[in-house]
């Protein structure tokens, strides 16, 4: 599965076409005519067979191993779908130093006005059981008297 958000600039970004039952058609980088709307966020569950795929890639023309690749693969087999991103979630592009800047400002932002932090990945282990208690408050021990070790102190 891959996970793409709808984008009014699809080609600024590695595009994904699909049919109506969210399989893939086609995935391209960064297109001069998208074939729809749909950015690919890097974001993507795959089965085991991946190990597999991932050991067939061979470098590409810049002489780096692509997750394109691997994607490209399942998308021969036509087994890859797509998970559009729903209202509810922001996916926030951080491919320039605008991007960057308005991400960050969007992070502030919600840190600021709400009780949550964005991406607290400690917060979603620890709620999700893969840790226990004692492992959070031994973080909360090793960051002092930081902001971060006082919002993980609210959680537990």
């Amino acid at each position: 599965t891959v996970f793409g958000h709808r984008v009014n600039d699809p080609e600024r970004f590695g595009v994904v076409e699909f049919d109506g039952d969210m399989n893939a058609i086609s995935i391209e980088g960064k297109p001069k005519r998208p074939k729809s709307d749909c950015a690919v966020v890097g974001l993507y569950f795959y089965p085991n067979s991946v190990v597999d795929i991932a050991k067939a890639v061979r470098p590409s023309a810049r002489g780096e191993l692509e997750i394109t690749s691997v994607n490209q693969a399942y998308l021969e087999q036509k087994v890859l779908k797509l998970q559009i991103l729903s209202r509810g979630y922001a996916w926030l592009d951080t491919g320039t130093h605008e991007a960057m800047s308005d991400a960050t400002e969007f992070v502030k932002a919600v840190e600021k006005r709400t009780v949550l932090k964005i991406a607290c990945i400690e917060e979603v282990a620890y709620k999700m059981k893969y840790i226990e208690k004692f492992q959070v408050e031994k973080l909360i021990d090793q960051l002092g008297k930081s902001d971060y070790a006082k919002y993980l102190k609210k959680i537990i």
